[in-house]
């Protein structure tokens, strides 16, 4: 084949787990992006969504990793699978000589997970991106280019995010063949509210965390000021480094119209950025710059994060970027673990302290 094929012809994707985020963000995105991107594999345990979610782009399907890993038309792996299988199945992408990998956040459970495969990638030289789709956003990048000495000074830094359930944006997208079912929590079980925030953390704060922590160079010494669940899904946490006050809001309710934004202030300047929700494809944030009287709003761009991380998949499988240093994704990682640690154990101190006092 010559040179000239090889440049032209779009790269080969497989995609391990085939669940709601397949389904309703990434086929949507990749579909957009046929001229570099077309998907040749789709695996998923459950035969029939394999099959079906397969169909719908003309891939190949299986119900194993060893079998898409194996497969030549196969350039570029993204793990959409459920969190605890991430970090091996990054390895085993790294061992099978795939020209790039994508995982979904988090990449590991623990540091240790996160250093092993730092070492896989820079042994094999396979490059890797979580999809922490904030920080390929046009409007996130347009901030970046513009905001000058704002990370060095910024005081006060928040991540505010209102949803409705993901399942009413899934429905908007594309039609979802299987969805797990649902329970009903016991809240009056404080491992239970432990489990929600974590959770909350690691599965929705965790888009914004490697924002707010380019705002934070102090990261490593954070403490919880307070930190609080919201029924049914969502939390009030605040938090404070020697040099930074950080507040974290979720609610995911039946709320009408969806708000997600993040914002860092400092005494002369402020950053205000409004991203779109994930799963509507309804292009990129619209970030606001505010210096004195002057006010420079960047965006909408015509992409947004999900379609960005694509494209840099695509550039850095073709050598045309380099990838984030591991160290950079072993600190978002160990950021967001750090603070899922230190908001459970401020959980269990006022269990003790109630449980006290009611003794």
């Amino acid at each position: 084949m010559s040179s000239h094929t090889d440049a032209t012809r779009p790269l080969g994707v497989g995609i391990l787990g085939a669940g709601p985020v397949t389904q309703a963000i990434h086929l949507p995105s990749l579909a957009r992006l046929g001229d570099i991107l077309t998907v040749r594999h789709i695996m998923d345990v459950d035969p029939s969504v394999a099959e079906s979610v397969a169909a719908r782009v003309g891939a190949t399907h299986s119900t194993s990793v060893e079998a898409l890993l194996s497969d030549p038309a196969v350039e570029i792996v993204a793990i959409c699978s459920p969190h605890q299988f991430h970090a091996e199945q990054v390895i085993a992408a790294c061992h099978a000589g795939k020209k790039a990998v994508l995982c979904e956040k988090p990449f590991a459970m623990n540091a240790g997970e996160a250093a092993r495969i730092s070492a896989v990638s820079a042994e094999t030289g396979v490059p890797i991106i979580v999809g922490a789709m904030h920080t390929f956003d046009p409007g996130w990048l347009a901030a970046q280019d513009n905001w000058g000495a704002l990370p060095e000074t910024t005081h006060t830094i928040r991540s505010s995010i209102v949803l409705p359930p993901n399942a009413r944006f899934e429905d908007f997208a594309t039609e979802i063949i299987t969805r797990p079912a649902g329970g009903t929590p016991d809240y009056s079980d404080p491992e239970v509210i432990k489990g929600a925030l974590r959770g909350g953390i690691m599965g929705l704060a965790i888009h914004d965390l490697p924002l707010i922590r380019r705002f934070t160079p102090d990261f490593k010494d954070i403490e919880v000021l307070e930190a609080r669940h919201v029924r049914p899904f969502g939390y009030v946490i605040s938090l404070r480094t020697p040099t930074r006050t950080i507040e974290l809001r979720a609610a995911m309710n039946n709320t009408w119209k969806p708000e997600w934004s993040f914002e860092a202030i400092s005494d002369a300047a402020a950053l205000h950025i409004d991203f779109t929700p994930s799963y509507v494809q309804a292009g990129s944030a619209t970030a606001t710059l505010t210096r004195g009287t002057t006010t420079t709003v960047l965006g909408p761009f015509d992409h947004n994060g999900y379609e960005g991380e694509w494209r840099e998949l695509a550039a850095l499988a073709t050598g045309a970027k380099q990838p984030p240093t591991a160290q950079t994704l072993i600190d978002d990682l160990t950021f967001a673990l750090d603070i899922a640690d230190a908001t459970v154990a401020s959980l269990e101190t006022q269990h003790a302290v109630t449980e006290g006092i009611r003794a």
